[in-house]
């Protein structure tokens, strides 16, 4: 029996409109397609890698699977030059030290194994994720793997195939419910082949403005309808315009938050030009707004 049946997850989410629902509950609209790629992630129990732009809502996508499971949702950011070392554990240095004094203090003999006990280690995600004791599996988010070197993108796909790694003074530690483990790759690189084969994929594409309008209307309860539809539009032209961050669904949503919160009921030409920094984020980029006209991007022209 697979850890995924035995932790309920198979008789909680027996399809995958189940599983649409529960995203649904969360807030997050996950569509059919997605959907079914996160239920095979979870009913499989196989890595699925989620690639798209910046902004198309791939690490919400996996906040919102922990919640629609009722489990905890662990986080690796990934970063040029991370080291298996930092995602993994780390010894607790300071308490190791204090050990030894209190030890010099007693008159104590203190061997190596003494410092390098449970007690000592200190869990990064990668080993907190192995470690869940349940009872559902923990949502392991690796998130933007592709800012990773090629050495730490093969540790991972070794690591997460086998559910375990090795600690030197402890030993193997194997999960006892291994985790659902959700990639996301901006591909700012390729990622290798080796990888992909063995993960589940999943591109996720900007949505039309129809579906952002409805996404707003989720994230921004105090945008009226007009309001989340005229946003959901402007950020559509804006993504029309040769800018260097074209603006995803998560500025889409702050901006329409920045436009309550300055009373705005329509997107003018005026109150757009008081909020622009908040979509459009490098000044090369404004000045192409500027020039392509806000009358054209609120859609007055």
């Amino acid at each position: 029996m697979s850890s995924v049946v035995s932790a309920g997850l198979g008789e909680r989410f027996p399809d995958v409109a189940a599983l649409a629902a529960a995203l649904d509950k969360t807030g997050y609209l996950a569509g059919d397609q997605l959907s079914a790629a996160l239920f095979l992630a979870v009913r499989m129990g196989q890595p699925i890698l989620l690639e798209g732009e910046p902004g198309v809502g791939k690490t919400e996508a996996a906040k919102a699977l922990a919640t629609a499971l009722d489990t905890v949702l662990v986080r690796l950011q990934c970063y040029e030059g991370i080291a298996a070392a930092e995602a993994l554990y780390e010894w607790n240095y300071p308490r190791q030290l204090l050990a030894i004094r209190l030890a010099e203090a007693t008159h104590e003999q203190l061997r190596d194994t003494d410092l390098f006990r449970e007690e000592f280690l200190l869990a990064r995600p990668l080993l907190t994720a192995l470690d869940h004791p349940g009872p559902r599996p923990a949502v392991l988010l690796i998130d933007e793997v592709d800012r990773a070197d090629d050495e730490f993108e093969a540790f991972l796909f070794e690591m997460l195939a086998e559910s375990s790694v090795t600690i030197p003074e402890l030993g193997t530690r194997r999960a006892v419910i291994p985790p659902i483990a959700v990639l996301t790759s901006n591909r700012t690189r390729d990622l290798h082949d080796a990888l992909k084969r063995r993960c589940l994929y999943h591109w996720i594409g900007y949505p039309g403005a129809a579906r952002v309008a409805q996404i707003i209307r989720r994230r921004v309860p105090a945008a009226s309808s007009q309001l989340a539809g005229e946003v959901a539009a402007a950020v559509s032209r804006l993504r029309g315009l040769d800018l260097t961050k074209p603006p995803g669904i998560s500025e889409a949503i702050t901006w329409a938050a920045a436009l309550t919160v300055f009373g705005a009921a329509t997107l003018s030409e005026s109150v757009a030009g008081q909020t622009m920094s908040v979509v459009v984020k490098y000044p090369e980029d404004e000045q192409t707004v500027l020039q392509a006209g806000l009358a054209s991007v609120v859609g007055h022209d």
